[in-house]
């Protein structure tokens, strides 16, 4: 009963922590929107961990926590694996905007070398 009730609080202070990053836009939304549903569904199996042994029954899994390490890994997994893709878009923009910097400087160094040459010629 005891562990029954640790885990729903972390659940229920995991939820509002989501909640106030949300509303203080620290996290977006898509994000917020993907830990929200984590925790509907693992609230209610926290506080009631029979259902939990009746999904793991169902599915065909030895027991709960079995079935609890096994989708937690496989959602880690996917995360890690959205989070990567991520980061490869950012790179990828980063590298244009580095590159797109680096003409306009080259621009803006070729448009002033022009000009002190002109005012230099007229001088």
């Amino acid at each position: 009963m005891k562990l029954t009730l640790v885990t729903g609080l972390t659940g229920l202070l995991l939820l509002g922590t989501i909640v106030e990053l949300l509303r203080r836009r620290q996290l977006r939304e898509k994000y917020g929107m993907l830990w929200l549903a984590v925790l509907i569904i693992v609230i209610p199996l926290s506080l009631f961990p029979r259902l939990l042994d009746n999904v793991a029954e169902v599915l065909g899994v030895a027991s709960g926590v079995s079935l609890v390490l096994f989708l937690g890994i496989v959602f880690l997994l996917l995360v890690c694996v959205h989070l990567s893709w991520e980061v490869s878009a950012l790179e990828e923009e980063t590298r244009t905007l580095a590159e797109e910097f680096a003409l306009l400087r080259a621009q803006i160094d070729a448009d002033r070398a022009a000009r002190d040459e002109l005012v230099s010629t007229d001088g």
